[in-house]
């Protein structure tokens, strides 16, 4: 529990720090703000048993602030693959809000979202924090990034055999995207 809490710290800070930023950048320079939407294919690795493999699909809503940030609000599908006798796959639902900051010749960003994974499939009722901070490259029509998600909430299986809470993924993500 004290590491998410750490994340989200930590996460609120750069949303903060971002923030300011923004808004100073807005009062210097004109930008024609505007929406975007882009779908996205998916792929990750858990790290905690007994899930494995994780595959989706999203669409998400971006808001350019400026040039350089932009607020997104993400969702769609995902399915964690559980090794062989393990139990049932878990689906879910993410919905994320975040920021995205350009800190490179408008292409490379940082970017975090916070939100809820909502539990679809199988005999899990579970909705769990989620956290995810990650890089990426974007240009006119491709967005790709690399990201660490954190679902706090969804149970595990720890070295012991006893139960547990809480796995990460390290995901990929290739969109295409455009202006509304």
């Amino acid at each position: 529990m004290k590491t998410t809490r750490k994340i989200t710290a930590a996460f609120l800070f750069a949303l903060a720090l971002f923030s300011f930023n923004g808004a100073k950048a807005q009062e210097t320079s004109k930008y024609d703000q505007g929406f975007r939407l882009g779908f996205g294919l998916n792929a990750g690795y858990a790290n905690e048993d007994p899930y494995k493999l994780i595959l989706g699909a999203d669409a998400r809503l971006q808001y350019d602030l400026t040039k350089r940030y932009s607020i997104t609000l993400t969702t769609g599908f995902n399915n964690v693959f559980v090794s062989e006798n393990d139990g049932d796959d878990l689906g879910f639902i993410p919905v994320k809000a975040g920021l995205k900051a350009f800190v490179w010749n408008d292409q490379f960003y940082l970017t975090g979202e916070a939100g809820a994974a909502f539990a679809v499939t199988n005999n899990y009722n579970d909705t769990s924090l989620l956290l995810a901070p990650g890089i990426g490259y974007a240009n006119k029509y491709i967005d790709i990034s690399a990201r660490y998600e954190h679902y706090s909430d969804f149970p595990t299986i720890n070295n012991d055999g006893t139960p547990g809470k809480g796995f990460g993924q390290f995901a990929l993500r290739l969109a295409y995207g455009f202006k509304l």
